[in-house]
């Protein structure tokens, strides 16, 4: 008698209980800090989970049309919400992460520190034909906060025609590593991730929305790995690594 298969049918249930790897959507600036609290996720002996690193606004889209995932952490409230109204959110899950700040980036070697107040000289930021480098406003969140904010300080109609909209707030960050654009608007915590660039400004609070990072487990990945690694997020190591990386309480 073969015993081969004997012992395949004995194994099964321990192949099945097998933990299988987290897949996070993640907004694009969460990269970095995502990455070191995977590494975490990993040691403490999981599996390192699959990122997902885009716009809030593509995640939740493609969530929306059923690509895989356990995880949503949205950059902005709106694209969060969007996703609760088409019943993708497991409940009880959802809950702010971390907050940020928003801010105007210019190269390093070229700064200039300016006060964003209203009658601020757009000509000095940009000079006579630079275009200011943001997620596009209208749909990546970093984008629309910066509307918001050059619309509460006035600058938004010298602005409006000078913007060299981006795919996502770390795509708009690399047009100003390029030299493609003189000066950008990002998260504070994106400067971080660039030594080539640098905080020229940062805007008032009282100019945006508070910027609050809301995470959920999504309803079709609901588990007691991904709800184990939502607690996960709150855990000490991992307001750490998030502090590192520059993000605030929310």
């Amino acid at each position: 008698m073969r015993l081969w298969p004997i012992l395949l049918m004995l194994a099964l249930p321990w192949a099945a209980r097998a933990e299988a790897p987290l897949t996070v959507f993640a907004a694009a600036s969460l990269t970095n800090a995502m990455q070191d609290i995977g590494a975490l996720w990993a040691a403490a002996g999981h599996p390192r989970p699959v990122f997902s690193f885009a716009s809030s606004s593509t995640l939740a889209q493609q969530i929306e049309h059923g690509a895989p995932a356990d995880l949503f952490l949205s950059a902005d409230e709106k694209w969060m919400d969007d996703l609760a109204r088409h019943g993708g959110l497991a409940a009880g899950t959802r809950h702010d992460l971390v907050g940020n700040s928003l801010v105007l980036v210019e190269p390093a070697v070229h700064l200039r520190r300016v006060t964003l107040a209203p009658g601020l000289d757009v000509s000095a930021v940009l000079g006579p034909a630079g275009r200011l480098a943001v997620g596009d406003p209208a749909h990546v969140p970093a984008g629309l906060y910066a509307k918001q904010a050059l619309q509460a300080l006035g600058l938004w109609p010298a602005l409006q025609a000078r913007l060299a909209p981006a795919d996502s707030v770390r795509s708009a960050l690399r047009l100003v590593e390029l030299g493609e654009a003189p000066a950008g608007i990002v998260y504070a915590t994106d400067v971080g991730v660039s030594p080539k660039l640098a905080i020229a400004g940062t805007f008032p609070a009282s100019s945006h929305d508070p910027i609050r990072y809301p995470a959920a487990v999504v309803k079709s990945g609901d588990g007691k790995g991904p709800r184990a690694f939502l607690a996960f997020l709150g855990t000490q190591p991992c307001r750490d690594v998030f502090t590192h990386y520059g993000f605030s309480s929310p």
